[in-house]
């Protein structure tokens, strides 16, 4: 029987691209500056009137550092944007690839839809054109886990190969999933995140008809609005987050510059309806609190919480009843924002968008405003860090991400202390 002795995990590179920025620099300058990347949709024409003409787009992607024209025909948009943030990330973290052996070395990048674009252009083209004219490529494009494959190939990644897809929570997990690999001695560095690029015509209509999504369309910009009493449903967006993790004795031996510790992790289950909360929150409280526990901290600990924030009314309901459940007292003295009201929500992509503002939350000792919060809805008495940045040292933060199907999952990150 083998003993496991838990190794300490570091962050050590971080990539993302979003309707905010096209790189971390670009996008955490947006986020701390209350800059929302919503707009109206120009990814395709809205031949239909489902009420809702605005998302988060990635403007002027451009694929040309990971794939030329002809490898980018092979891609879903969303592998696109998912090897563009792991590529900016294995270059932020200084680590070559090459180095080392490549069995030690594993991704992780989710998707909580794939390529759905390519599905949906396919079915046109079957029903128009007839099956001789589908393209071979159409399975490779589609695949939930071809963002995390492609991540693999191009990097020469030879260990655990992982594409989780858990609906809003899909990012998270991953980095969950990669966290506890290195943490129990089964790799040394993990490219973990989430890629997600589903504005499209189905997942715009199918949300509406759900009537998920927020029919702002007079100020899109202002959409987002979290814990606002005037909010009206989520924005679509699209982006994708992608962060290196590596043993801290790997990380060490090579002199990397560390960003922050993952310490905790937890997961739940609502058992409560396919895409509704518990309305009071009773899942996200257990992954917050086995997070929490999973890192060997006091509840008092915490001093910042990126909420999963969706700006829907029983989400943030739900999310805030959890908050005050779990922390009593102490959730007075919380922060607690959500990068969503800039972003919007980019599904599978949000865990790992929102897991990069959190870390740089610590690194920088800035808190990331939730914007368009004008007035708190009742009994929203935290501190949703309104508007404007907060310039606060914290020790000890927590990522939620909660998704579709009850899917709950929270991470804790901490500032690197040698």
């Amino acid at each position: 029987m083998r003993t496991i002795t838990l190794r300490r995990v570091v962050v050590t590179g971080l990539g993302a691209v979003t309707d905010v920025g096209p790189d971390v620099p670009s996008t955490w300058n947006g986020l701390i500056n209350g800059l929302s990347g919503v707009g109206p949709i120009t990814l395709f024409d809205q031949n239909y009137d489902w009420g809702v003409r605005f998302a988060g787009e990635v403007k002027n992607l451009d694929h040309t550092p990971v794939a030329d024209v002809r490898e980018v025909k092979r891609m879903d948009r969303f592998a696109v944007l998912g090897l563009l943030a792991a590529d900016e990330a294995v270059r932020d973290s200084g680590w070559s690839p090459a180095s080392g052996d490549p069995y030690r070395h594993g991704v992780a990048i989710g998707s909580g839809i794939g390529g759905i674009d390519t599905i949906e252009t396919g079915h046109v083209n079957l029903i128009k054109n007839g099956p001789r004219k589908v393209s071979p490529f159409t399975v490779p494009r589609l695949m939930v886990n071809a963002a995390a494959g492609q991540v693999s190939i191009r990097f020469n990644l030879r260990g655990a190969n992982i594409a989780t897809a858990t609906a809003c929570a899909t990012g998270s997990h991953a980095i969950g999933a990669a966290y506890h690999l290195i943490q129990r001695g089964d790799a040394d560095v993990m490219v973990a995140g989430g890629a997600e690029a589903a504005v499209t015509p189905l997942c715009v209509g199918a949300f509406a008809a759900m009537k998920a999504l927020s029919t702002r369309n007079d100020e899109p910009s202002r959409a987002s609005r979290p814990f606002d009493a005037g909010r009206d449903g989520f924005v679509l967006a699209e982006g994708a987050a992608v962060i290196v993790l590596e043993s801290l004795e790997h990380a060490k031996a090579r002199g990397a510059r560390i960003y922050a510790e993952v310490t905790g992790f937890g997961t739940s289950g609502d058992a409560h309806h396919i895409a509704a909360p518990d309305d009071q929150g009773s899942g996200a409280r257990r992954a917050m609190l086995n997070a929490i526990t999973d890192a060997q901290l006091n509840l008092e600990q915490i001093g910042y919480i990126n909420a999963h924030g969706t700006s829907t009314p029983l989400g943030d309901a739900a999310e805030v009843a959890a908050v005050k459940s779990l922390f009593g007292d102490h959730a007075k003295k919380l922060a607690v924002s959500s990068t969503k009201s800039c972003t919007g929500h980019c599904l599978g992509a949000a865990g790992g968008i929102e897991s990069v503002a959190t870390i740089l939350a610590i690194h920088h000792g800035i808190l990331p405003p939730t914007i368009n919060l004008e007035t708190p809805d009742e009994g929203f008495d935290l501190d949703f860090v309104p508007n404007t940045a907060q310039h606060r040292a914290v020790e000890h933060a927590i990522n939620n991400s909660f998704g579709f199907g009850g899917h709950n999952t929270s991470l804790v990150f901490s500032r690197f202390r040698g």
